[in-house]
């Protein structure tokens, strides 16, 4: 089904967007931004006012009539706790439904190693924060996922993802809403970051492309304000598009040649220690990027070029506002500024005109923030409003997954 931004006209999710990112905030705006009667926008706000989401206090500027009163998100209204998966570690984190992101933590943890043990470990993590939010007097109210693979939309199943044996088909949002007793998202983690970053820091924008650029690379895709999956889950993945400087070198998707084998934090670590340098970690070259070192400053401005070349189709196929580059090969300049300058070189003038290209805003929270918004405001579509939530570590044989039918930004 189709993913919508905002909602359905009115929805909760759309009413909870309007007054979060501003353009909203009282009653009478909501009549205007949505078209609807003022005794049906009343009855939804009231709704949501009583199911702790919003607060209504205070007094707006007058346009001629009485003063309204004014529409908050409220910080206490409700979280989502958010985890945003990496080949070898995750970024687990708490969300508001103001795009608030605390509790932040990062670590190392193996997701190659199997699902079953992923799953563990991550309702663990999971159980842990929920405990620390909700002694903090925070109402949880769901869990999004960030997955680094193709994940079926509307299924939260991951499909053929690479270099992850045991993970194809595996019905991931389902295992973890009955182990949790919890709403759960599971959507891909590069679309994550594009949520993320259009909901927090660009929402004026309808059409934008997220590439997360570290061990691994990918991107994620708003277009016309939408998150876009694709029929399968696999929209954006820009990393096995076969490009000719990767010649012949085997890539782990079972093909050849893909701009993962040459442009990604793994492939970069590689050809480094090929040249006889060492390092273990995509920070590790990165520092050496910073220090001034001429072989890895020279493999990720070379990488830069490739990530350009394969962006410059997108850019000219897809016509985006915006490029943001992250991911944490984003945080070197040479990378950036090779993407940019071949984005230049082999783009269209009119698709280059007034495109902006530079780093994501929300940096290493995007994913969280993509998650955590997408799961929260689905949950606000798919429960009733006045119920209270679920507890994350209780036993809940009835728990039903929420179904997943759309994801806004």
């Amino acid at each position: 089904m189709a993913r919508n931004v905002h909602g359905e006209p009115g929805s909760a999710q759309h009413i909870v967007r309007l007054v979060s990112s501003g353009a909203a905030s009282s009653r009478a705006d909501l009549v205007r931004e949505l078209g609807l009667a003022p005794s049906t926008v009343s009855l939804r706000v009231q709704e949501l006012v009583a199911a702790g989401v919003l607060t209504e206090s205070g007094e707006g500027a007058s346009r001629g009539g009485r003063r309204p009163r004014l529409l908050r998100v409220r910080a206490q209204g409700g979280i989502a706790l958010a985890a945003d998966l990496g080949s070898h570690h995750a970024r687990l984190g708490a969300v508001d439904l103001d795009g608030t992101v605390r509790d932040t933590a990062d670590l190392p943890h193996d997701i190659t190693a199997g699902p079953e043990s992923a799953v563990d470990w991550l309702c663990e993590r999971v159980t842990e924060l929920a405990a620390r939010e909700r002694a903090a007097g925070r109402t949880v109210r769901a869990l999004g996922v960030a997955f680094p693979g193709p994940v079926r939309p509307g299924e939260g199943r991951v499909l053929s993802p690479s270099r992850m044996p045991g993970w194809h088909r595996y019905p991931l949002r389902d295992v973890l809403a009955e182990r949790l007793g919890l709403p759960v998202t599971v959507e891909n983690d590069a679309t994550m970051m594009a949520v993320g970053e259009h909901a927090v820091a660009r929402p004026d924008l309808d059409h934008l492309v997220v590439v997360k650029a570290g061990r691994g690379i990918g991107s994620g895709v708003i277009a016309a304000g939408r998150p876009h999956d694709g029929a399968n889950g696999a929209a954006g993945d820009i990393s096995h598009v076969r490009i000719e400087e990767a010649g012949e070198r085997p890539c782990s998707c079972g093909n050849i040649g893909c701009l993962e084998t040459v442009a990604s934090g793994a492939a970069l670590i590689r050809e480094l220690a090929r040249q006889g340098v060492e390092v273990a970690t995509t920070g590790e070259l990165l520092q050496l990027v910073a220090d001034g070192d001429p072989q890895a400053t020279t493999l990720v401005r070379t990488a830069g070029r490739h990530i350009g070349t394969v962006l410059s189709v997108v850019v000219n196929f897809f016509n985006p506002q915006a490029v943001a580059l992250g991911g944490v090969l984003a945080t070197a300049e040479p990378l950036v500024a090779a993407v940019r300058g071949v984005l230049y070189e082999r783009c269209l003038p009119v698709a280059t005109a007034d495109l902006e290209i530079t780093t994501t805003v929300t940096g290493p929270d995007a994913g969280l923030l993509g998650a955590g918004l997408t799961a929260l405001r689905r949950h606000l579509r798919t429960s009733p409003l006045a119920q209270e939530p679920p507890i994350v570590g209780q036993d809940h044989p009835s728990a039903t997954p929420v179904q997943e039918e759309s994801a806004p930004a």
